[in-house]
């Protein structure tokens, strides 16, 4: 039944029965106040049952390497966007991957797809590419040319990614529709914002500039072309970065952008938090510039901060650093919440935060409070996967490429001498689990036909798998190990690794704690049921109706 009609046709029925009687003054008096609170208790019930209206902008961020933990750690230090979030979203506590390669690419092409590696086709940051005999990245496109950066450079597209995103369908459904994607990594900013974007833009510190790809548009649209114009990144130049909570000149800065300050060289913006600073002010901008939250459908603008990530490697989870740039995160969220409700309203936002991966603690940390966890080699681990393959089948080069974990065996040597890959594989694997601190050692073939132990670090593997694009043989080190020789790293399917936050604030959102696990995948098909659009085309997660109003 229908309830709008008969509450109209109830008021009226009331408004009727009320002229039609004969009162006293007192009586109609007390009638008539009756009469407005039951008008007013009809008017709100059928307000309640019309459609909520879909909101103006989509702001989706991602905030790179930011662990789950980071929001319970520096809790009382956040007082800004991160607080207004944590206040009045949905947060869920419980929020994970499902893949293994918990890496920036991997987490950013999931976010607005729901799809896993082995439907989206984005495996890693970087993978071997058997067709040309070269590592691609998962956004290099040589038919493309960078825009904005002076040179004549390859630029970069969504064209490796295999599924729609969110922005996609909202696109193909409502054309008038906008939708941007803003990061300093250009995978960041493509992966989310998808195939039919209005624009993809990224910062190349080659240039010095802001950047987008021919793959979008020919040239810098003109917002774009002025704040390059003022030079953003000359700003910082010689600059210190210091606690947030510095006082005069006593505070020892983290790093210095000069060398020869006797404070730890930065390297680039993209370490510091400035480079999160550019970012926002590039989000600001581009708020204004493409008139988002003012088209006749909802706009999606996807924002990706980066240098939580840049740090997060270099010092590791537990350094004071890591700290700092989280608060100096919160209060830029806070910022630029506050830009998109002047310029849209407050309300009129739908907010969606994650992160692509977390990390894990730097194992000498880990080894001074005696926990688990130490660097390996992973040259000495190939060469004795080469030798052991050597010793079984002849000498030749047997391997190819490594990528992530993955190693691409050589086919053509494998044919050449009629043997059988899954042979093959298997010698590998057996060499490779003889090493110290290796867990697992998965082969294609096991992947290929589920030959592998049924808990959730195979499943992980297994929904990683792309057979056109992943590698012959697969290796996981024990957790709190890593390969990397100095700072600390992630891409493993352990919980450092995969556990993230996810929170949705805006209309229509019930806020809370939620505790119930749920995937990262879950995001996608939630923000379409929201939108009224098709579900992407790749979308394996569900609608998390609970905090649906």
């Amino acid at each position: 039944m229908n309830k709008i009609p008969f509450l109209v046709s109830r008021f009226s029925f009331l408004v009727s029965g009320y002229r039609a009687r004969f009162l006293t003054r007192n009586e109609k008096r007390e009638t008539s106040k009756f009469c407005l609170a039951r008008l007013l208790l009809t008017f709100l019930v059928a307000a309640a049952l019309l459609p909520a209206a879909p909101p103006k902008l989509v702001l989706a961020i991602v905030i790179d390497q930011f662990r789950y933990d980071y929001l319970l750690r520096f809790r009382a230090d956040y007082h800004s966007g991160l607080a207004r979030m944590l206040d009045n979203g949905a947060v869920f506590t419980d929020a994970h991957y499902l893949h293994a390669a918990t890496v920036t690419a991997v987490g950013h092409g999931t976010f607005l797809t729901g799809a896993t590696p082995s439907i989206s086709g984005i495996i890693a940051n970087e993978w071997y590419d058997r067709e040309s005999g070269q590592t691609v990245t998962s956004v290099s496109d040589p038919a493309t040319k960078l825009v904005g950066g002076n040179t004549d450079r390859a630029g970069s597209s969504p064209r490796r990614l295999l599924v729609s995103t969110v922005g996609d369908e909202l696109k193909i459904q409502r054309g008038e529709s906008r939708v941007i994607g803003i990061s300093i990594k250009d995978r960041s900013a493509i992966l989310p914002a998808g195939h039919m974007a209005d624009g993809a833009y990224w910062y190349d510190d080659h240039a010095n500039a802001w950047v987008t790809s021919s793959y979008y548009r020919g040239e810098l649209p003109d917002w774009a072309k002025k704040l390059n114009q003022e030079q953003p990144a000359a700003r910082y130049a010689g600059a210190k970065w210091l606690p947030f909570d510095a006082k005069g000149d006593s505070a020892k800065p983290f790093c210095s952008m000069t060398k020869d300050t006797g404070v730890r060289f930065c390297g680039s913006i993209e370490a510091t938090p400035w480079g999160n600073e550019m970012i926002e002010e590039f989000a600001e901008r581009a708020l204004e510039g493409e008139n988002l939250g003012h088209h006749a459908s909802t706009d999606v603008l996807a924002v990706s901060f980066s240098s939580n990530d840049y740090v997060g490697h270099a010092v590791g989870p537990d350094d004071p650093a890591v700290r700092d740039i989280s608060i100096r995160t919160d209060r830029l969220l806070g910022k630029l919440f506050d830009a998109i409700d002047g310029r849209i309203g407050a309300g009129n936002t739908l907010v969606i935060l994650t992160a692509d991966h977390g990390v894990a603690p730097v194992p000498e940390v880990n080894q001074a409070r005696k926990m688990p966890g130490g660097r390996l080699n992973g040259g000495e681990l190939t060469a004795k996967i080469t030798d052991a393959l050597a010793k079984r089948f002849g000498p030749g080069k047997w391997l190819l490429a490594s990528s992530g974990g993955m190693l691409y065996f050589n086919q053509d040597l494998i044919r050449a001498q009629k043997l059988d890959p899954a042979e093959v594989e298997l010698v590998a694997a057996e060499a490779g689990l003889e090493q110290h601190h290796i867990a697992r050692v998965y082969t294609r073939s096991q992947l290929v036909d589920g030959a592998v132990q049924h808990d959730e670090i195979s499943r992980a593997f297994s929904v990683g798998f792309f057979g056109q694009r992943s590698g012959d043989l697969f290796v996981l080190q024990e957790p709190y190990y890593l390969f990397e020789a100095t700072g600390t790293s992630h891409g493993t399917p352990y919980d450092y690794d995969n556990h993230v936050p996810v929170i949705f604030l805006g209309p229509g959102i019930k806020p809370g704690k939620y505790s119930t696990r749920i995937a990262v995948n879950d995001i996608a098909p939630t923000l379409a049921e929201i939108l009224k659009v098709e579900q992407p085309s790749g979308s394996i997660g569900r609608i998390l109706s609970e905090i649906l109003n």
